[in-house]
């Protein structure tokens, strides 16, 4: 019997309207759909869309393509597993529903054949009050159902216009900072409790990896706007390899 693949990815960011968005999209289609036959999984660790709100009849258009692809992959087996980010997390029940992907926690430990992984977005870790308070108002039931209330039209006008002043006056790169990162500090603080083999959190938008204390994979994923570095991990070998969407014939590195 062969190895199994799992598949890690985050930060595709898809529907953002600068950076050559048909090619981002083209790319993350053709990724999906040549996911090789013996694809276990695939976990999509948060924003894979640039701004996502479910309506009770209404999703936003544009992501045809996209949505086909997860339910194909669905449909041959391949366990569809969903992180949400903060610029997706108002993904509800659709994704499930209608496409079969399992929704994870914001911060999830998943046995993946005998290895023990945490897996986040990384945006609620380390993040600032300021940022805590607002993501708090943005997941109240509540408020949620007030803005549910307002026509689409205006909602999805003013979040893509929101994004796309955000990346260009804050840019979307920050940098990977190892041992000194907070998600590293939560890392090194969860497998003082925890029995983890390998960390893996997106969000910081620059891929990069070391070994916590203990001795467990630490990972930052990239993202599909500039990279598209994503994570790969060998059931049979137990290898964690980085492989680039951009790059569709480059040879695997093996992560040290």
């Amino acid at each position: 019997m062969g190895a199994n693949l799992h598949y890690f990815v985050s930060d595709v960011h898809l529907g953002l309207i600068i950076n050559e968005k048909e090619l981002i999209e083209r790319r993350f289609v053709t990724f999906l759909r040549g996911l090789p036959e013996n694809t276990a999984a695939i976990y999509l660790l948060g924003d894979i869309f640039d701004f996502w709100y479910e309506y009770k009849y209404v999703i936003p258009k544009g992501y045809s393509r996209i949505l086909g692809a997860f339910a194909e992959l669905s449909d041959r087996g391949v366990n569809v597993c969903f992180v949400k980010g903060n610029h997706d997390l108002w993904a509800f029940d659709y994704f499930e529903k209608e496409i079969g992907m399992t929704i994870l926690k914001e911060s999830e430990i998943v046995d993946i054949e005998g290895v023990r992984f945490c897996l986040a977005h990384g945006d609620k870790i380390g993040g600032e009050r300021s940022y805590l308070f607002m993501r708090g108002l943005f997941k109240n039931r509540l408020l949620q159902r007030l803005l549910s209330s307002l026509h689409p039209r205006w909602v999805f006008a003013f979040a893509k216009r929101w994004s796309r002043y955000n990346r260009l006056t804050r840019g979307g790169e920050m940098d990977f900072r190892g041992e000194s990162d907070p998600l590293y500090g939560y890392a090194a603080d969860l497998e003082k409790r925890e029995v983890i083999d390998n960390f893996i959190f997106g969000h910081v938008h620059t891929p990069g990896s070391c070994i916590t204390p203990k001795g467990a994979g630490f990972y930052i994923l990239g993202d599909w706007i500039n990279g598209c570095e994503y994570l790969v991990f060998d059931s049979d070998s137990r290898e964690m390899r980085w492989q680039s969407g951009a790059k569709a014939n480059a040879d695997n590195e093996v992560c040290r």
